[in-house]
């Protein structure tokens, strides 16, 4: 009797475990990754997330943006190495190039059309060798490996397997999600939702005076994605410029005594702070992942019909968001997030960067 009870609970809780599992949101991070940026907090974030079963992270597709792809892979490496994720998720090397933006137009773009903030994105520097690539500040990655599969492929694969399941979190340049959907459009219906970090619609932009990071780098990449009838929610610039990282929220955030609390204190951020306690500092990425796993986050969104100049000019890369619905068949309605709830997602943003690593595999 007593082997039979103990059978029945193994099986149950198993089964407990599969169904949360299975509950839980399947996500691919599409990400221009950074360890100390806002990317390398979405990964530590999404990874804490996991655990809870609140998502199932699939994937870490890479592509050119803050970085070029060389450098970010090693860096997305040692990160799931260090939150002890390497052998849950796979790191997948994507597009290195914009579609059409060339990187050698950079020096004149500058020159012609002016620079915002001049945010440091790939095209300020060289592509690297493999000499060439600088280490984490805890070293390069020693366990985990580059997954052979092209994460262009691995998006194709991952929601073919997984219909209507599967969101896309896209926190860079677009270019790994719109090769997926030229180069196998019958996933364009089995995509859940995308969800990007990127765009400026009623504020200026922070690399152009007209145009968002991530979508400036590659404006035709946005574009193409943003046509497709998909579910979509962007989180521009226009609420993560209200949503701003204060000292004494970073201060909650490195209290501890692990290694990613040493590491972000001793960042550009530890950095910032210590010098200027009233400072401020964007954690735009951040805000993407919150909104996906739960919209409700977001204080105010609005439902705009989305389009991207792609003209080569002084709006190349602006984000155009429109109330009524234009004379194509081709823009679709994408929730565009206006404000969010600062304080209840900040609350989040501290429990999750200041919780243990590495993390234990969930059972």
């Amino acid at each position: 009797m007593r082997k039979a009870m103990t059978a029945f609970f193994v099986a149950a809780a198993a089964m407990w475990t599969m169904a949360a599992h299975a509950a839980g949101k399947k996500v691919i991070l599409d990400t221009d990754f950074s360890t100390l940026g806002d990317d390398g907090q979405v990964l530590i974030m999404a990874a804490q997330l996991q655990k809870e079963r609140k998502l199932d992270l699939l994937g870490v597709t890479v592509v050119t943006g803050n970085n070029w792809l060389r450098q970010e892979v090693a860096d997305a490496l040692r990160a799931v190495e260090r939150l002890g994720i390497e052998n849950q998720v796979g790191v997948y090397a994507g597009a290195n190039l914009p579609l059409v933006h060339d990187p050698r137009s950079f020096e004149q773009e500058r020159a012609l059309f002016g620079f915002g903030e001049s945010w440091k994105t790939a095209f300020h520097r060289p592509q690297p060798e493999e000499k060439d690539l600088v280490a984490p500040p805890d070293g390069f990655a020693k366990r985990a490996k580059l997954r052979e599969e092209n994460a262009v492929d691995f998006i194709v694969e991952t929601v073919k397997a997984n219909p209507h399941e599967v969101s896309l979190l896209v926190i860079g340049p677009v270019t790994n999600v719109a090769l997926a959907v030229r180069k196998n459009p019958e996933i364009v219906p089995l995509i859940r939702r995308i969800v990007y970090m990127g765009g400026a619609v009623d504020v200026k932009g922070n690399t152009t005076p007209a145009a968002e990071m991530n979508v400036w780098i590659d404006p035709e990449a946005a574009r193409i994605v943003m046509r497709e009838p998909i579910e979509q929610a962007m989180i521009p610039l226009d609420v993560t410029d209200i949503t701003q990282l204060d000292a004494p929220t970073f201060g909650r955030m490195v209290a501890g005594d692990g290694p990613i609390q040493k590491l972000f204190r001793e960042s550009w951020m530890g950095e910032k702070f210590a010098k200027d306690p009233a400072a401020t500092a964007s954690v735009f990425d951040t805000l993407a992942l919150a909104y996906l796993v739960d919209p409700s986050y977001a204080t105010k969104v609005d439902d705009l019909y989305l389009d991207v100049d792609v003209s080569f000019g002084p709006g190349y890369g602006r984000t155009l968001g429109y109330w009524q619905q234009q004379p194509t068949p081709l823009l679709h309605k994408v929730k565009v997030v206006k404000q969010f709830d600062n304080k209840r997602f900040f609350d989040l943003y501290v429990d999750l960067l200041s919780r243990p690593v590495p993390i234990e595999r969930p059972d």
